[in-house]
């Protein structure tokens, strides 16, 4: 299913004319593998997009809402959508996400606050961070084009290729957690209740780690000690499909396209929480 969705949006895509890789190819990708994964009606599916991109928008002129009431509209639109659905899935379950989360030992008792938290936490954790690290691929050929060339002379590489787009990019830049008990780290005292910020983004440039972390190396033999993915017992639990999406869509690319050039440098998410980009401006040239 991904790479017969992923060969449909690729070969819909135009010939050496403009388009926006953001929204034409890894929104799209993401969001049908969204719809997918909570049974959501296809045909509302970029309503998942929609909804995640406001979770964490900041009300502005022209920005993804201009007022915190839009915000609070569409977050109750949100809200009412997935109590329909959950409704549903409790009389008719299937074998989709809504439907393990109504019907899980674990989480059936949970109150409504609860399971709205749970489900925005998938549609994030499926959207932001496969989405931008889609784009944020098609970014780092261009701004390390030997990379390009070498995946291109050697497609083999696509597998050493994702880990390392995958800590590059960093596309969520951090995580709060809430410390439970007292404790020391690195000769700092936390107390319990203290609300502590896990940088991913800078534990992935760590140059004690990381040889030239700023630098797109397909070949970097550690790509793979990143941290974009959290550790321990909140490791995102997505993180295999959102390797093999990544990866499907460069097995895809190479055959098809022998360039994807940027043609401005893209605007980036209007946040220190998701490192991504709402606009990528590009061409590909169709292999002969």
């Amino acid at each position: 299913m991904i790479r017969e969705r992923t060969c449909l949006v690729l070969d819909a895509l135009p010939d050496n004319e403009p388009f926006d890789w953001v929204d034409t190819v890894s929104v799209e990708l993401t969001t049908m593998m969204l719809a997918t994964l909570f049974d959501f009606p296809f045909e509302d599916r970029r309503k998942l997009t929609r909804w995640s991109d406001v979770v964490f928008a900041i009300p502005e002129p022209g920005g993804i809402v201009e007022t915190q009431e839009q915000k609070r509209d569409e977050f109750v639109e949100c809200v009412q959508y997935f109590a329909r659905l959950w409704d549903e899935r409790r009389v008719t379950p299937g074998d989709d996400l809504v439907s393990m989360l109504v019907h899980g030992e674990a989480t059936k008792h949970m109150v409504p606050a609860e399971h709205l938290g749970n489900l925005l936490l998938l549609i994030v954790g499926g959207n932001d961070t496969t989405r931008n690290t889609m784009s944020g691929s098609v970014y780092a050929m261009n701004r390390f084009p030997l990379q390009y060339d070498k995946l291109i002379a050697n497609p083999t590489l696509i597998r050493q290729m994702v880990p390392e787009v995958i800590r590059w990019q960093t596309p969520l830049s951090y995580m709060r957690r809430t410390a439970n008990h007292d404790a020391e780290v690195g000769g700092k005292e936390i107390k319990a209740g203290d609300q502590l910020l896990m940088w991913y983004i800078s534990g992935n440039r760590d140059p004690d780690v990381f040889q030239n972390p700023d630098e797109f190396d397909i070949e970097r033999p550690n790509a793979r000690n990143h941290l974009s993915f959290g550790f321990g017992i909140h490791r995102c639990m997505g993180n295999r499909l959102a390797e093999l999406q990544l990866r499907v869509l460069w097995e895809e690319i190479l055959p098809r396209f022998g360039k994807i050039e940027m043609l401005e440098e893209p605007e980036r998410t209007f946040s220190s929480f998701v490192h991504g980009y709402t606009r990528l401006l590009v061409k590909v040239q169709r292999s002969a």
